[in-house]
């Protein structure tokens, strides 16, 4: 029988798993922050609430430069300002 060369040899060693364990980061993450909450009802609250702050502040800075930033996020504290009061 041939071998069939490197790769397809299972990796074995002490990090070997960190590429899955890695790509489960996100979840975990998530699912810690979703334990704070007592009731889903809560959560549910503040998740929709967030979501909205999120995206009106959320300004992409790293495809835009400096001042194009500042200035959208400073028109974006402006606004948040009027709704807030």
């Amino acid at each position: 029988m041939k071998e069939l060369g490197n790769a397809n040899k299972q990796q074995i060693g002490r990090w070997a798993n960190n590429r899955v364990e890695n790509s489960h980061l996100p979840f975990q993450r998530r699912e810690r922050a979703m334990l704070r909450f007592r009731q889903m009802k809560t959560l549910q609250k503040f998740a929709s609430v967030h979501a909205n702050v999120h995206n009106h502040f959320s300004l992409e800075r790293h495809l835009t430069d400096r001042q194009i930033c500042r200035k959208r996020r400073s028109a974006a504290l402006a606004e948040w300002q009027v709704l807030a009061s």
